[in-house]
């Protein structure tokens, strides 16, 4: 009986997927079917120190599977059935075109691209009226002058993260910062972020240095590190801006002088960490292992928390048309419940969700960015990341 009622499930959930027609959504006898794209362009891992922590070849992926079995179970309630429909496009083949065999049939599409196909992707006609989410990059100018009005994000910027970490250090009174990071271009982005942040919230940033070792660190760290770090003047804190997580991982317990780490290792901030576990992510990280057998990690967290948007939206508004949507997400009604203690939103002059920080080592939660004392006249959340006066987005503004 229940292998006859799992057929019959699968039958019907089959049945309706069939329905989904080129605008992402259909109605067959009052059942509302929504299809979301998930679009990847593959790129090999770049050559890093240490092979221990392997990056999972479904990175955002599981995490968009999941979201989408959120929103079948909430729909199966509301008449609704949800599709995933995965596009991953190997680094030779056309990125556009994947995108655009995914338009033709649905307006809802999360991305996990490099720079160029994101922006390339946002900028063709197809695109206009689509709703794009970003769940990998954390570029500021994403968020900023380089912002377009059909590009949503999940994933924290760059600024959010650091400005969680400056505010965990002024609360610490860590007021005094040396700062690491290498020649690579994510590195100097994410420590030209540290540095911002240290501004904005008054540290002190005593010494930013360059990481640029060519030696075996597994081998030499403890000979290295201290000699690096020997000149360097006296800190609160060291902070570290390594995106890739390589050469961060060989600074702990070898520093010079016996300092708190932050940023890329020690106090580490970031959308999302198996050590969350308060606010129901006990439950969410044991759906998550269960999906997956591994750990939710942070692009997983922004895939899933762009599809559950989306279905928060059409579930609030009780449409699905790609217009009607866009308009509650950016709206003062919406709200999504992220497992972070807070309802989340988005900001309606970039398209960024608000959302807590949290600040952890791989076994426990630190803190919870904004910390209690950081005050905003709108919102709290933003205190972290590009306010509006800051923002330099302009495509955002009929919304604002």
């Amino acid at each position: 009986m229940q292998r006859t009622g799992r057929a019959l499930l699968a039958a019907m959930t089959g049945l309706m997927a069939l329905l989904v027609l080129g605008h992402g959504a259909s109605r067959a006898e009052g059942e509302m079917s929504i299809l979301v794209g998930y679009l990847e362009r593959h790129v090999p891992p770049p050559p890093v120190l240490s092979n221990l922590e392997e990056t999972p070849d479904d990175l955002g992926l599981a995490g968009a599977r999941l979201a989408i079995k959120d929103n079948a179970t909430t729909g199966g309630f509301l008449n609704q059935s949800w599709t995933l429909s995965p596009s991953i496009v190997s680094p030779q083949n056309d990125f556009l075109q994947a995108a655009r065999d995914l338009l033709d049939r649905t307006p809802y599409l999360v991305v996990k691209a490099p720079r160029e196909d994101l922006l390339a992707l946002a900028d063709m006609p197809e695109a206009r009226a689509a709703i794009l989410v970003n769940a990998s990059l954390p570029d500021n100018d994403l968020r900023g002058e380089a912002c377009r009005p059909n590009l949503l994000h999940t994933i924290p910027s760059r600024a959010m993260l650091a400005d969680a970490l400056a505010q965990f250090a002024t609360k610490k009174r860590w007021t005094d910062w040396v700062l690491i990071g290498s020649k690579s271009e994510a590195d100097m982005a994410l420590a030209d972020s540290f540095e911002r942040a240290a501004a904005k919230f008054r540290l002190k940033l005593r010494e930013r240095l360059s990481w640029s070792f060519e030696a075996d660190m597994r081998r030499n760290a403890a000979a290295e590190v201290p000699l690096f770090l020997q000149d360097a003047p006296d800190h609160d804190m060291l902070v570290i801006a390594d995106e890739a997580h390589d050469y961060g991982r060989y600074v702990l317990y070898n520093t010079w002088l016996p300092r708190p780490i932050g940023g890329s290792e020690g106090v580490v901030p970031s959308a999302w960490s198996a050590s969350v576990e308060q606010h129901g992510a006990a439950q969410l990280q044991s759906r998550f292992a269960d999906l997956t057998g591994r750990d939710m990690r942070s692009v997983d967290y922004a895939a899933w928390a762009a599809i559950r948007a989306v279905g928060e939206a059409v579930t609030r508004s009780q449409s699905a048309e790609g217009e009607t949507v866009r308009a509650y997400m950016l709206s003062d009604e919406f709200e999504l419940a992220g497992f972070k203690g807070r309802p989340l939103t988005f900001r309606r002059w970039n398209g960024q969700l608000r959302q807590p920080i949290p600040l952890t080592h791989p076994r426990a939660l630190v803190a919870m960015a904004p910390l209690e004392g950081f005050l905003h006249r709108r919102n709290e959340l933003d205190t972290l990341g590009l306010d509006q006066a800051e923002s330099g987005c302009d495509a955002f503004e009929k919304e604002r």
